[in-house]
């Protein structure tokens, strides 16, 4: 069984504001916590994964501000879940990544850290057991990530070796170069893709599954945000739409017909 991805995290200038989008687009309860810099997300779903809220870096290791700093882009980050992230965290350095948090313990509340892959992606890891708990409701549950870079094949192989993942995939239809895996990650919480990025830039996002996605881009809109991507047919299961939050952080909608 590979490392469970069982957390996402949204970065952004304003996190308490971001904490209030998102519960106003999906009805996730979003907790700030102004006393620890972080909030929390419950996104009562009933499945997939909650999320966490941090203003930057240097919040997590106790700056005042929890904002921020001038230059940093917002950004999405999903944690992967074990039981000694130590190691885990020494393995991805061996296979080229760097470690830009290390292992960081917020008593009663989390030990996690923090490492950019070789593609220039931001990943971050969990201590535990991966034991997924979110509330029992009916909104959209976030449980599926993708992370795309320009040398996709080489990433499916880093996470392979790192986490234990099962990644299966190849060029995507329609050729143009471009290659799609789809990751089972061998336990609860979400599961994912790697993929190419189309500007050759590493991205990370989270999706969100829902029922109707122009229902929820609009939404979106009327709260500040605004569409990046339309609703688009995929596959014949599959259609997906990307909505910008009002911190220019994106965020994924996908449906799912049987």
């Amino acid at each position: 069984m590979g490392n469970p991805v069982t957390w996402f995290e949204l970065n952004g200038p304003e996190p308490e504001q971001t904490g209030k989008f998102y519960s106003e687009v999906f009805g996730w309860h979003a907790q700030w916590m102004p006393e620890t810099n972080f909030g929390l997300i419950d996104t009562h779903a009933g499945k997939g994964i909650n999320g966490l809220i941090v203003g930057d870096f240097t919040a997590r290791m106790g700056d005042e501000s929890g904002k921020t700093w001038e230059g940093q882009p917002p950004a999405t980050v999903f944690y992967a879940e074990g039981r000694d992230i130590k190691s885990l965290l020494d393995k991805a350095e061996s296979l080229g990544a760097k470690a830009i948090l290390p292992v960081t313990e917020i008593p009663d509340m989390a030990t996690f850290a923090l490492f950019a892959d070789p593609f220039g992606n931001v990943v971050g890891l969990l201590q535990g057991d991966g034991t997924v708990k979110v509330s029992e409701g009916d909104n959209a549950p976030a449980d599926w990530f993708l992370l795309a870079c320009a040398e996709p094949e080489k990433a499916w192989d880093f996470y392979r070796e790192l986490f234990g993942w099962k990644i299966e995939g190849g060029p995507a239809p329609g050729g143009g170069g471009f290659v799609h895996a789809n990751v089972d990650t061998g336990g609860t919480g979400a599961q994912g893709g790697i993929s190419s990025s189309p500007s050759g830039e590493p991205h990370v996002m989270m999706y969100a599954r829902v029922d109707d996605l122009q229902r929820y881009l609009s939404r979106a809109e009327s709260l500040g945000g605004t569409t990046a991507t339309p609703p688009m047919k995929v596959d014949e299961h599959v259609s997906i739409a990307v909505l910008q939050d009002p911190q220019r952080t994106t965020f994924g909608l996908y449906t799912y017909t049987p």
